[in-house]
């Protein structure tokens, strides 16, 4: 086999993210030479996203970029691979739309990279353009990554697939449905990671509280939390994609019971209209929600809550989106994250008539957004002359404070950042720092003596 190079591009979420760095691990002890340089690769590998418009723009566009970057010769780059969401989600239609396109692989596929990256390399160009089968990929402990986050930080997908069947998600459809590793096999990773440096877990999934609904033993959430705080080497570990209604009080016990479990978790509710959550299929109302919100801040003083919401969708009255901010004012979320409805063929909520006007949707986003602004500003400025421990993750462009990091309240990439001043500080330690000021998302600290 000719030994080549690979430029990976991941598009999406970590979860996505956790695909790409598979692939690149098997392909690496294929013989193959993983590059971050465009221009040094021959093969160029986009593991795409297709969840909303949005997401599928961003991979059309990145596809395109590199057809252009292959066809204009500069680099070394002789094919193009499509891997992911997008032709899970649409198949042998992007032949015909992306002909510049050398290889489409659904999600299922990731295991087999090798295998069809080798198809390339032979002098006859591989007769078919697309393998697109059952989404039923499931990694486990053995399955090697190539660990692309900082080395003290790592996702840990604990599941794939989704069995929610919300109106306007074609995840299910793209994903299959919810399937979760075994406990044990977790751990195991999780083990691994801590022997390599990593000092923060983000335990991530579709839906991280149906963990273990499907398994023999049934395991939960709750068991696994555990299981992850008792190894040794892991300080942080953190919840992300927590369903409103599997967020149980046994979830939010075990996480105020050790230490190394970040006080914070991300509850996406997408709304809070019972009419709108009705339509959108969502397990439990705005009671529930209510709830849910009320026992994470009675049971863990002080976490953090990161949420996030869908505006526009089909029925969104200006009633029920005033309804809407008025929950968001009285709640107070630490983070927020603000989705416009992006109307997906597929679904059952594409059939929904009263639609409203792009301008409209983009006007109500911009509006939440400024409501959460002035909430986290004012959220931020109360933690002034707190005491948080703080991940340093290297220097930052701001004289007085050379150092960025993040503390237990946030999350990478989503939420702001800590600038620290102090000297000499390693990446990867965790210090005791105050707080001393405050913007909207992001706060300014000096490490303690």
């Amino acid at each position: 086999m000719i030994h080549r190079n690979v430029h990976i591009i991941s598009l999406g979420c970590p979860k996505n993210l956790v695909d790409s760095e598979v692939m690149a691990a098997l392909l690496a002890k294929g013989g193959y030479s993983i590059t971050s340089q465009t221009d040094e690769a021959h093969i160029i590998l986009i593991n795409t996203c297709s969840f909303i418009l949005s997401a599928k723009e961003e991979a059309i566009d990145e596809i395109l970029k590199a057809a252009q970057w292959k066809k204009s010769r500069r680099g070394a780059c002789t094919h193009l691979v499509v891997t992911g969401c997008l032709p899970q989600r649409y198949g042998k239609d992007l032949e015909k739309e992306l002909a510049e396109v050398d290889l489409f692989l659904g999600v299922g596929e990731v295991g087999n990279i090798v295998h069809h990256l080798d198809g390339l390399n032979q002098i006859e160009a591989p007769g078919c353009r697309s393998v697109i089968g059952k989404p039923d990929f499931l990694m486990n402990a053995q399955t090697p990554r190539l660990i692309t986050t900082p080395f003290y930080t790592s996702y840990l997908k604990i599941a794939e697939g989704c069995s929610n069947r919300c109106s306007y998600c074609v995840i299910p459809a793209i994903r299959g449905k919810a399937r979760s590793r075994e406990m044990k096999d977790i751990l195991m990773e999780a083990e691994s990671l801590a022997r390599r440096g990593v000092r923060e877990i983000i335990i991530t999934a579709q839906d991280t509280t149906a963990y273990g609904r499907d398994l023999k033993r049934k395991p939960n959430l709750g068991d696994l939390l555990k299981g992850l705080a008792s190894i040794t080497g892991i300080r942080w570990i953190r919840l992300l994609y927590a369903y409103p209604a599997g967020l149980t009080d046994e979830i939010l016990k075990v996480m105020t019971s050790y230490e190394n479990i970040c006080k914070y978790i991300d509850i996406p509710i997408q709304h809070i209209d019972n009419d709108i959550l009705t339509a959108m299929k969502r397990r439990g109302g705005s009671d529930l929600i209510k709830k849910t919100i009320r026992r994470a801040r009675e049971t863990i003083p002080g976490v953090a809550l990161r949420t996030s919401i869908i505006v526009g969708f089909p029925g969104e009255t200006r009633t029920k989106f005033n309804r809407l901010i008025s929950f968001i004012r009285e709640t107070r979320f630490d983070h927020l994250g603000v989705f416009i409805y992006s109307r997906e063929e597929g679904t059952k909520a594409a059939s929904y008539s009263s639609r409203i006007s792009k301008r409209e949707k983009e006007l109500r986003r911009q509006l939440l957004m400024e409501e959460q602004s002035v909430i986290s500003y004012q959220i931020n400025q109360a933690l002034i002359g707190s005491v948080q421990e703080v991940l340093i993750e290297g220097k930052s462009d701001i004289p007085d404070h050379p150092y960025v990091g993040r503390c237990q309240r946030q999350a990478p990439e989503i939420d702001g950042v800590t600038y620290v001043k102090g000297e000499n500080l390693a990446a990867g330690s965790l210090l005791s720092c105050e707080i001393t000021a405050a913007g909207e998302y992001d706060l300014f600290a000096e490490v303690l003596p």
